[in-house]
């Protein structure tokens, strides 16, 4: 079983391209985040932790998997799998960690940059809107909106309502708990999950996640892996994605 969680503001079908590649290889599970999509919650104003979170997917591989599953986390979804693999490592063998959302595994400094940059496109969100908002996190996150180089044919991602509003959930809600996140990092290195650190090929290394990256493999003792595409190589490189992640799980 390989579940991939999402970045941003993916839902379950978000994936839909990538999981077309890996499906008759493995048993792969999407799902929506909480607060996304399907998955409603009684006060969205509430927010959700990282925790929460990590505490939904073990529930979700509870009722699915009888045996350690694999996982791609996407962003947001790696720095979910983080905790997941501390809270429950017996139910997972391997972590793919792209470019994980994570300012604790950066120096103080560092950390405390990114999480001003974070607040910044909140404050962006509510003075100027959405649109305004995306054009940060692109700038932020090393993003090429236009994806020149992306594979053809992938399916329409139009910005519906729905996605406007999962969009707005990810910026108030999850950024929150993104700069909240308790995660203890050193724990990372003695968990029995193999985590992956990869990163975009196009992604520029002077960027928040790209440094993210970087700084769990220099604390794993591994390498950074390079994948197709940017940030959001999983949904603009589907095809080359899926063999480069094939060729992870079967080494990892």
């Amino acid at each position: 079983m390989l579940l991939i969680s999402q970045s941003g503001e993916g839902d379950a079908d978000r994936s839909t391209d990538l999981v077309d590649q890996l499906a008759n290889a493995y048993t792969v599970v999407t799902y929506d985040r909480r607060g996304l999509s399907r998955s409603t919650i009684d006060d969205p104003t509430r927010g959700v932790t990282l925790i929460e979170h990590a505490d939904d997917v073990h529930r979700l591989l509870a009722e699915l998997a009888d045996e350690p599953a694999l996982m791609l986390g996407c962003s947001l979804g790696a720095s979910i799998g983080f905790h997941l693999a501390l809270r429950h490592p017996e139910q997972l063998s391997v972590l793919v960690a792209h470019e994980p959302v994570t300012p604790r595994l950066l120096p103080v400094g560092q950390r405390a940059q990114h999480e001003a940059e974070l607040r910044e496109i909140q404050q962006i969100h509510r003075l100027d809107g959405l649109t305004a908002a995306l054009t940060a996190i692109a700038r932020v996150l090393g993003i090429d909106p236009a994806n020149p180089d992306a594979e053809p044919g992938l399916t329409s991602q139009p910005m519906t309502p729905q996605r406007m509003r999962n969009f707005e959930f990810f910026i108030e809600q999850d950024f929150t708990a993104i700069i909240n996140d308790p995660l203890d990092v050193t724990a990372l290195k003695n968990t029995p999950t193999s985590i992956v650190p990869i990163a975009g090929a196009t992604t520029p290394r002077t960027v928040f996640d790209h440094k993210c990256a970087t700084a769990l493999a220099t604390l794993l003792g591994s390498e950074v892996t390079a994948f197709p595409g940017g940030h959001n190589g999983n949904t603009t490189h589907p095809r080359a994605y899926a063999t480069q992640l094939r060729h992870v799980l079967q080494n990892a």
